[in-house]
């Protein structure tokens, strides 16, 4: 069974741009980190990325989920498993 789905990316119709408001915005976001972490294209990226690159997006990801996500949502959203 699998534990990830990408499913926005294949129904979300609207406008992918910051800017307009809110909600579009959080789609666009949704949107673009879909497509970056579509299977064929990271890893065509990753391999083009420079170590710093690579530093940065980890940091960026790992500092986003530290700050807006408790321990038991990390486990269970992010690395999808069953840590009391």
């Amino acid at each position: 069974m699998k534990k990830h789905s990408h499913n926005h990316i294949e129904t979300y119709n609207g406008l992918a741009g910051l800017g307009l408001d809110r909600e579009t915005d959080e789609n666009t976001i949704i949107y673009y980190l879909q497509k970056f972490s579509d299977d064929t294209l990271i890893k065509e990226l990753v391999k083009r990325l420079t170590t710093k690159e690579i530093e940065e997006i980890f940091f960026l990801l790992t500092r986003l989920l530290k700050k807006h996500l408790t321990d038991s949502e990390y486990h269970t959203l992010f690395l999808k498993d069953n840590h009391p």
